[in-house]
């Protein structure tokens, strides 16, 4: 089955859009679309897999609880290890920022 990451595109976001793509026993891949948005300020990511993501379009900024911040471009991506808290701090307000993360064992 053929597809394109940039079709379907949620046309107004009030939160951040996660779709699963695949997901198999060790492995999942989701797209995510962000337009400004940022995780809860009360919240952290704490996954149980491990996690590399790359971004396709736009701009964000992923923070890690220890302080550390990566700011992220096209084509840029990062290997977060399970159970390392992290969240995202900023994504660009004027385009969609376009996320694909792999989740894995």
């Amino acid at each position: 089955m053929t597809a394109n990451l940039f079709e379907n595109m949620p046309a107004h976001l009030t939160e951040e859009c996660f779709d699963t793509l695949i997901e198999a026993e060790h492995v999942m891949v989701e797209r995510i679309v962000s337009h400004g948005h940022t995780s809860p300020a009360s919240g952290w990511y704490d996954q149980a897999r491990h996690e590399w993501v790359v971004v396709l379009k736009g701009k964000g900024v992923v923070a890690f609880e220890h302080g550390e911040e990566v700011t992220l471009g096209p084509g840029d991506h990062l290997s977060i290890p399970a159970h390392t808290r992290h969240r995202v701090a900023w994504t660009a307000p004027d385009e969609d920022t376009v996320w694909l993360a792999v989740h894995y064992d």
